[in-house]
């Protein structure tokens, strides 16, 4: 038989708070989570994979609604190995674009300190 967690347990070994377990639980990240006698969840080990799992889709960036429908890949016996790849692809892609705009945003920061900068140098020099 597999060995099954507690939440408390899951929470220290994924470093998730256990609302958060719920939360994903609840929107559907975690799939049939069992329950003791007394009506506590108990985890397996593979929930606990997927837990990291989606704690690495969160660290990339990864919305929760694109790892719903990433998982929903996985859970679909017919779904290859390709589509998922493909998802994680056009993921990728749609990342390149938002570190695009980053740059842009940067370059523009960049510009108003230079600015700044330039401001401060003739102010002191016009008070000296």
């Amino acid at each position: 038989m597999e060995n099954t967690f507690s939440s408390k347990q899951v929470s220290e070994e994924t470093g998730l708070n256990i609302p958060t377990l719920r939360y994903y639980e609840q929107i559907g990240l975690i799939d049939g989570v069992a329950r003791d006698e007394n009506g506590y969840r108990r985890y397996s080990e593979s929930d606990i994979a997927w837990f990291e799992i989606i704690k690495y889709f969160r660290a990339m960036g990864m919305p929760i609604r694109e790892m719903q429908q990433f998982l929903e890949l996985h859970r679909h016996e017919n779904s290859t190995t390709a589509v998922r790849r493909e998802f994680m692809e056009s993921y990728r892609g749609k990342v390149i674009d938002q570190m695009k705009e980053l740059e842009k945003t940067l370059g523009k920061i960049d510009h108003k300190i230079e600015l700044f900068k330039n401001l401060e140098a003739l102010e002191k020099r016009r008070s000296d």
